[in-house]
């Protein structure tokens, strides 16, 4: 062993990532071994302190005893997997100079004392399959190290991964793999298998006399100025030790948010986008609308899927179904939320269902006929006019009602909304007293019975009858996807109970709830009240653009010989190729969702949060961005086209037509110069909403 004042000439401290990876590229020139610590080396954690990786793990354990019918809170757990480990650790210091656990062992044991003759075989597997998961969705490589390793395989050199740690080699393999490190190295050594640690320098001797690995040729880097510093250098081996100010501001950061967030709920969302931002070689240059999905859409989608699964839970519904286009978004953002959140698996079955408010329309009059509420949405848009527009919504035949309409002195074209030209409301009272006629309502429902017919064959293969309890999710706004497809349904006795979840429920025309059918809004319901909420009211149609579904609007179900068929909107016409263009416009948005979704779900599984917590910053997130966004924000995400069938083609009088556009419909010049028109537009949206 070298003298003191030789081996100390060994170890070399580095402020900077760069100059590390610099001297470490001309003194492994002439070397043949390079070993890494592993952890706050080549991988830095999202989280300032590991151990909170250890809590969503204590909740997976507390939920698995309760389903076992044993009463432990996640604290509990946590308290005794400590407390075993402590023990663990000491009774490995009376054998061992380094005082050590080996997590299989004192994990095994903290479920045995738990569960008892309840534990199953699988129970250790499971736990810590999801242990390492989450150790996973916290770790990333640093880039400077990742190109360098890949240069030294290239260059024939040994690499190893040594790490002081509870978690033995195999499993700390599983995390460098996911990384994308094994590729690269030899071997992976810890000291959970052995008990002699990089700590007490048994560790090098031990990697040493295992490969037959020569001191001299040998350099070590890593992030303890003792531990990956002095001990390696003991024994002969070159060491570089790294003290990167800037990560360790980063985990200043981290943790100051984490600590303001556990009394103070504004900063519980803030410390969750904190956990959710890309890292070293993450932070890759990405299209604007990427970054908007990723920053702003998925942490609200997020957020209302999770509450929703919540709900679902405590209902304990069985299959919950996504609804139209938008579902479409909702159910992946569902799949990349649900396995770090709700890693028991006590889930409902989730489907994507092919429904449209016209598709489903026509299908709801074939047993209640057209009833007057319906006929009232269908002249809610002011493109609406006459009873040509109610046929093509609810997808009946203008001809086969002609009689109907003379024998109550009406034409196909006579003005039926009060936004246009022509409007008599003596004329709205004859079609009232005709939606009253049941000889026109036999007559609607036989021309739309095979659309329902259709819808039944579709609903049954799906699943939707075979179930007591259903959650339906779609994105809003009147809930009238919804409140069609329980009309389409509700003369079945095995139609199940519909849980319907809103993103936004605005209420405009009141929903006909019961305790088998209603509906709830998760980031904003007209039914309480939330005014930095209800910003969603300021962009509806970004929302609905932003998620829809890269497939054809579905016009209607249509009965086959073989049984029935969905027949979507034509693609190759000016709308269809209008609705194409929105689709790759947004594209990199859905993506930026999806990604997003990922990196939500594992944050907030370590953090423990849910959507009440979150409130806050996601009402600053949508009043910032929605009621008060820069010019440049509104240019990069509003919609270029936006297809509403329901909406018809007359023009409405002038009073409607130039009525005071939306915020997210002004041109660039009004927005950027117009004096105080963002306050103007807030001021009068507090003035709506007081009012409703």
């Amino acid at each position: 062993m070298p003298a003191a004042g030789e081996y100390r000439l060994e170890v070399k401290i580095f402020y900077s990532i760069r100059k590390l990876v610099e001297e470490g590229r001309r003194r492994s020139a002439s070397l043949s071994v390079i070993s890494f610590d592993l952890f706050d080396t080549l991988l830095i954690r999202r989280i300032h302190d590991p151990d909170l990786v250890k809590l969503p793990v204590a909740r997976f354990i507390a939920a698995l005893a309760g389903e076992a019918g044993l009463n432990w809170s996640w604290n509990r757990v946590q308290r005794l997997r400590d407390d075993i480990e402590k023990r663990h650790r000491c009774a490995t210091g009376e054998q061992f100079e380094d005082l050590e656990a080996c997590y299989p062992q004192f994990m095994r044991e903290t479920l045995a004392t738990i569960f008892g003759e309840r534990m199953e075989e699988d129970l250790l597997t499971r736990v810590t399959d999801y242990e390492l998961a989450m150790e996973s969705t916290m770790l990333v490589v640093r880039r400077e190290f990742g190109d360098w390793l890949r240069e030294l395989k290239g260059q024939g050199k040994r690499i190893f991964i040594i790490s002081d740690i509870y978690l033995p080699a195999s499993h700390l393999e599983r995390l460098a793999a996911n990384a994308g490190l094994m590729e690269y190295a030899e071997a992976v050594v810890s000291s959970a298998d052995t008990f002699l640690a990089k700590a007490s320098g048994k560790g090098f001797v031990r990697l040493r006399d295992a490969y037959g690995l020569d001191t001299a040729s040998w350099l070590h880097v890593g992030d303890n100025p003792v531990s990956d510093g002095l001990r390696p250098a003991e024994f002969g081996i070159r060491a570089l030790v790294l003290h990167d100010g800037s990560e360790k501001w980063r985990k200043a950061l981290v943790k100051r948010y984490y600590n303001y967030s556990q009394g103070r709920p504004f900063w519980r969302g803030r410390i969750l986008q904190q956990l959710m931002m890309p890292l070293e070689g993450e932070n890759v240059e990405r299209h604007p609308l990427y970054i908007e999905g990723f920053n702003f859409f998925a942490p609200l989608i997020g957020a209302m899927v999770q509450q929703i699964a919540e709900r679902c839970r405590d209902l304990r519904i069985a299959k919950i179904f996504f609804l139209s286009r938008e579902g479409w978004t909702f159910k992946k953002v569902w799949e990349a939320i649900a396995p770090p959140l709700f890693p028991d698996g006590r889930l409902p079955a989730a489907e994507y269902l092919y429904v449209s408010r016209m598709a489903l329309a026509g299908a709801s009059c074939a047993y209640q006929g057209l009833t007057r509420t319906n006929a009232d949405i269908a002249f809610l848009p002011v493109g609406n006019r006459d009873f040509r527009d109610v046929c093509r919504i609810f997808d009946l035949d203008v001809n086969a009602l002609l009689p109907h309409l003379q024998r109550h002195k009406l034409t196909p074209e006579t003005t039926l909304s009060p936004h246009h030209e022509g409007y008599d409301p003596r004329n709205r009272l004859r079609f009232n007293e005709m939606l009253e006629d049941d000889d026109f309502q036999a007559e609607v429902r036989s021309r739309v019975r095979p659309f329902n017919d259709a819808l039944q064959l579709y609903l049954e293969q799906a699943g939707f009858f075979a179930q007591g309890d259903v959650a339906i999710v779609d994105i809003g706004w009147l809930g009238t996807i919804q409140r069609f497809l329980y009309e389409a349904v509700a003369h079945r006795p095995d139609k199940p109970r519909c849980h319907g979840f809103l993103f936004c429920a605005t209420r405009g025309i009141p929903y006909p709830a019961t305790p088998d059918n209603y509906i709830e809004g998760i980031i904003y319901d007209r039914n309480r009240f939330d005014l930095a909420g209800s910003s969603v009211l300021y962009a509806r149609d970004v929302f609905e653009e932003a998620c829809r579904a890269p497939h054809p609007t579905l016009n209607r179900y249509r009965l086959t010989d073989k049984g029935y068929e969905l027949e979507f909107r034509r693609v190759d016409d000016a709308t269809g190729r209008a609705e194409h263009e929105q689709d790759r416009h947004f594209s990199p948005l859905q993506e930026g969702i999806i990604d997003g979704a990922a990196r939500f779900g594992a944050a907030s599984a370590l953090l423990g949060y849910s959507l009440d917590d979150y409130k806050p910053w996601l009402n600053y997130l949508l009043t910032s961005k929605l009621a008060f966004p820069t010019t440049g924000e509104v240019m990069k995400i509003k919609h270029r086209h936006h297809l509403d069938d329901f909406h018809g083609e007359k023009k409405p009088l002038p009073r409607y037509a130039n009525s005071r556009p939306p915020l997210w419909d002004r041109s660039p010049m009004v927005l950027r110069f117009s004096p105080l028109l963002r306050i103007r537009y807030f001021l009068r949206h507090i003035k709506d909403r007081l009012n409703e």
